[in-house]
């Protein structure tokens, strides 16, 4: 018993540590980070649309917060100062016929919400500013002008972060594992994909990189190799009809990195698959990319996926996601090497041998009949 928790625990450490090294999570998200940037952080800050975008939710929110509320207290200072100056407040006990810059302001208080309801336009029509001071009136236009462009690029981002397609490419999802089986007397890599929605991603690409570590006939070591994966769709590569599942499959032909692997060695490789699914959006014209990676653990030698399509009395097609990743064994060369040989052998097979040695000689027949 304690040997077998033992084997548990190690393979569960090692599955962890498998996909702690993964470049890309299941769900796409990049697994990297960069050190020693010589440039300074501040060089972000000049494309600060990007950076703001980019920021996760509670970081923006915080900004969106900060903003508004640091504008508003930053204004209703400069509010409180042009009154303290004019000695438009109480303390100055100004007389009856004191005409103030700003009207019913009596300190610190007063001067924020005078603030926020001229940034924010609402107008109550307690406070309102005079024609006594040129300064308050260029103070009035600034804040009014700061405020909407302040409105305008915070409220944008918002916007702009919750129709991101990026979250459109939560809708499309692709199975647990990548499975290798025969296809039209071919070794093939399979894999299914599907589209959650009914509205289609226009102008759908599919495509796969292969990364591992090489070694350079010069000796040099390179991390995370890229070669390309071309995936194959019956329905054509381009313009996919994406409406109901697809699988996609690569060829394992000579040319195929996959080739030298066989149903023993693959566990033992060191590899990501990575996949990608680029389109655009129908409802919003965006462009939208979708990505997934596969390690060697989740690439399953001799399986087929199940059927997931089906039609009903009624004449739909019914789509059961319950199958979606399930796999049915079936029998597959063990290497894509033995299926070409054995396709070799069965074409010689069907042709005949010339020896070489083999000389024809011909023989004259002689009578020896006398009359």
């Amino acid at each position: 018993m304690f040997n077998y928790l033992r084997k548990r625990f190690t393979s569960h450490i090692r599955e962890r540590s498998r996909r702690r090294a993964r470049l890309v999570s299941k769900d796409g998200r990049c697994n990297i980070e960069f050190g020693n940037v010589e440039q300074s952080r501040f060089v972000f800050l000049i494309d600060i649309w990007t950076t703001i975008l980019d920021l996760r939710w509670r970081y923006k929110m915080t900004i969106f917060i900060s903003a508004f509320l640091g504008s508003w207290f930053l204004f209703g200072l400069l509010w409180y100062v042009v009154a303290y100056i004019h000695k438009d407040l109480p303390e100055f006990n100004p007389s009856i016929n004191h005409t103030p810059c700003v009207e019913n302001i009596n300190g610190l208080t007063s001067a924020f919400l005078f603030s926020l309801e001229t940034q924010v336009t609402i107008g109550y029509g307690f406070r309102c500013v005079t024609e006594q001071c040129a300064t308050a009136i260029f103070l009035l236009i600034f804040q009014s002008i700061l405020g909407v462009i302040i409105n305008s690029f915070m409220c944008g981002a918002i916007l702009a972060k919750i129709s991101r397609s990026k979250n459109r490419a939560k809708t499309i999802t692709f199975s647990k594992n990548a499975v290798i089986s025969k296809r039209g007397g071919k070794l093939c890599l399979l894999i299914r994909v599907a589209n959650l929605r009914k509205s289609l991603l226009i102008g759908s690409h599919i495509y796969g990189k292969l990364l591992k570590t090489t070694i350079t006939p010069e000796g040099e070591t390179i991390i995370l190799d890229q070669v390309n994966i071309e995936f194959i769709v019956d329905a054509g590569n381009e313009n996919l009809f994406f409406i109901s599942p697809l699988t996609i499959y690569h060829i394992i032909d000579k040319n195929s990195p996959f080739f030298h692997m066989a149903a023993e060695t693959i566990l033992q490789q060191d590899f990501e698959l990575v996949v990608f699914l680029d389109g655009t959006v129908e409802a919003t014209s965006a462009t939208c990319q979708v990505r997934t990676s596969y390690i060697p653990e989740e690439v399953l030698w001799g399986y087929r996926f199940a059927p997931i399509v089906s039609k009903t009395k009624e004449g739909k097609y019914r789509v059961d996601f319950q199958n979606f990743s399930k796999t049915v064994a079936v029998e597959t060369p063990h290497c894509a090497f033995c299926l070409y040989n054995e396709k070799e052998a069965k074409a010689k097979e069907k042709k005949g041998f010339d020896n070489p040695a083999f000389v024809l000689s011909e023989v004259s027949e002689t009578s020896d009949t006398k009359m």
